[in-house]
């Protein structure tokens, strides 16, 4: 049984890591991608200089518009899926409660 404590806990503080839901935007009410991360400035670059292929490198969506903070990756995880899975007008009304003018929340992270 000793040797599962360790186990127990590298999993407990992986789980306790920060983690970001983000949507990112080509312009204001245009095209949204929702993702989710460990490390938002990281993968905000990312998209940005199109380092990553895909949906936001394929459609131009560079611009950071809105995201939240959690405490347990999991809760964020599930948070993004159900937020994908979500009319638009549910993804919308965030940005516009928090950031009305959809501007780059990018240089503000760094």
């Amino acid at each position: 049984m000793a040797g599962l404590v360790p186990a127990i806990h590298v999993l407990l503080r992986l789980s306790m890591s920060r983690a970001f839901v983000y949507m990112m935007s080509n312009r204001r009410n245009g095209i949204l991608y929702t993702g989710v991360t460990n490390d938002l400035l990281r993968r905000a670059y990312e998209h940005r200089e199109g380092l990553l292929s895909g949906f936001t490198k394929q459609y131009g969506l560079k611009n950071l518009v809105w995201f939240e903070a959690h405490d347990d990756i999991r809760i964020a995880i599930q948070r993004e899926k159900t937020m994908k899975h979500s009319p638009r007008a549910w993804k919308v009304w965030p940005i516009n409660a928090a950031n009305p003018e959809w501007t780059d929340l990018y240089d503000a992270l760094s």
